[in-house]
């Protein structure tokens, strides 16, 4: 057996940064900019406007005040999209509507709060002082600066920076596809009739969800009987993808058949059995360079390797640089036993008690109890450990919210 530490950087030293591909902005939203985004222009593109108001010559409002107002010629309008093309002189003025661009000499923007209009000229109440309600050219971003670089995430920010620099399309990293093969002579799938003896399937569905939930492509090749041909053929169509795997068969049992009909193919063994619980059956490898994954068929087990191996890869491999769920610090509520052999992910809730951070199992740990899985916050990393952990120590916790931010640090490291 290896540590997980070990066997994560296995993983990622074999996995490869997918080449690139041109997306409109829209559906580049969630993926990774394979190209940095140079402004060919100013933004704004001219001095414009923050307010409704008037704009003028700062020196013609100086000490304006209720008191003391000062009048001046209104000489035309600058709407946005259609400037006022004349020049502001002195004791003149012309209004302005928000986004509309600064005439000539004129230097500031009084709000039109603070004036009254009188026919065909404007009292103002208020010396707005110089440049105020100004957004300058170029204030936001300078021709030829590098805006976003590659390996930026396209958020809803990012696709409209993208578009008020111009471009409907942009190049990302490509997203892989993952061939997911279930194996086991006692699964069944949801339309098919449940007899004594058979379980749902339930691993093909939830590593298809967490395929999409890092946000590559699932592929499902079935449920594989344990008889060797029968995984032979359904891995032989599989791949066809960027990534294979597969659940189940790959333990020490009489019918765990996946490790050796992997060998047919070429597989390259990178390790087999990680020092973690759940997960110890857990095989990686190449076939040509292609990532095989082979988990572990306890549904929980399965998540979780997939949480610690297959999830940092599929995002290095669309060019993410933060691969890790981020920890915590929690204080124990309750005492924890684990065992001497194996770093323990135990499923946990997080709550707070007197401002404390605390942390609890979150059910039953068995591998096969996905109710706890529901449930939980994150993953106690517990080392091993003869006697309990008790109540009050602090320990570590991975996150697995989805909104969490990710860490370009792993938990093991």
């Amino acid at each position: 057996m290896i540590s997980i530490g070990e066997a994560q950087r296995k993983v990622l030293e074999s996995i490869p940064v997918l080449g690139r591909q041109r997306l409109h902005i829209l559906d580049a939203l969630g993926r990774v900019l394979a190209q940095d985004v140079i402004a060919m222009r100013d933004v704004p593109a001219g001095d414009n406007s923050a307010m409704d108001g008037y704009c003028c010559r700062h020196e013609d409002l100086a000490g304006a005040s209720p008191h003391q107002p000062v009048t001046l010629k209104v000489i035309g309008e600058s709407p946005a999209g259609s400037p006022f093309q004349g020049t502001v002189g002195p004791g003149e003025a012309v209004r302005i509507m928000t986004g509309g661009l600064l005439p000539r000499g004129a230097t500031t923007v009084i709000m039109v709060e603070h004036t009254r209009l009188e026919g065909e000229q404007v009292v103002c109440l208020k010396d707005p002082g110089p440049a105020l309600h100004i957004r300058l050219r170029g204030e936001d971003v300078r021709e030829n600066e590098t805006v976003l670089t590659s390996g930026t995430i396209v958020r809803p920010p990012e696709v409209g920076m993208l578009a008020t620099l111009g471009h409907a399309y942009v190049h990302v990293y490509q997203r892989p596809t993952v061939a997911i093969l279930s194996t086991g002579d006692e699964l069944v799938d949801l339309d098919e009739p449940f007899t004594d003896g058979k379980v749902v399937c339930s691993n093909s569905y939830s590593l298809a969800a967490q395929v999409l939930d890092c946000g590559a492509a699932p592929i499902s090749l079935g449920i594989a009987t344990d008889d060797a041909e029968d995984q032979r053929a359904r891995l032989a169509d599989g791949m066809r993808a960027d990534v294979i795997l597969t659940s189940g068969g790959v333990s020490v049992g009489k019918y765990d058949l996946v490790k050796d009909t992997l060998a047919q193919f070429a597989m390259q063994v990178k390790f087999w059995k990680v020092a973690m619980k759940p997960g110890k059956p857990l095989v990686f490898g190449t076939i040509a360079n292609k990532p095989v994954f082979g988990l572990p068929g306890n549904p929980t087990s399965a998540m979780i390797s997939f949480e610690q191996f297959v999830r940092p890869a599929l995002l290095k491999m669309m060019g993410h640089r933060n691969l890790f769920r981020p920890l915590v610090e929690a204080t124990l509520a309750d005492p924890v036993r684990t065992g001497p052999d194996r770093l323990h992910l135990v499923r946990c809730k997080l709550f707070e008690e007197d401002g404390v951070m605390m942390v609890s199992p979150s059910g039953s740990q068995s591998s096969g109890a996905l109710r706890s899985m529901i449930l939980a916050d994150g993953l106690m990393i517990l080392p091993p450990e003869d006697a309990p952990f008790s109540a009050g120590n602090r320990v570590k916790v991975q996150l697995l919210h989805t909104n969490s931010p990710l860490s370009p640090y792993s938990p093991y490291e």
